[in-house]
């Protein structure tokens, strides 16, 4: 097998995805299951936590775009 020459960049983006997946599945994904007792109503309320998510990726990559934006400023 060959070694797989990962950046410090590569890294960290890896690191932050999948913590950000963990908390996903452990503080939104699974109590939202929980709540539920039928099958259908635990799919649709799997399938409203990604709203959830997208949100939450979203506010976080606008905070991030913001910071490069006004970086120089601010440096």
């Amino acid at each position: 097998m060959d070694n797989i020459d990962l950046s410090t960049t590569q890294i960290v983006f890896i690191l932050a995805g999948a913590l950000t997946l963990a908390c996903y599945v452990m503080l939104i994904l699974i109590p939202a299951l929980r709540c539920y007792g039928r099958v259908w109503e635990k799919l649709a309320a799997g399938f409203l936590t990604l709203y959830v998510l997208g949100t939450t990726l979203g506010i976080g990559a606008a905070i991030g775009f913001l910071v490069v934006w006004s970086y120089d400023t601010y440096a």
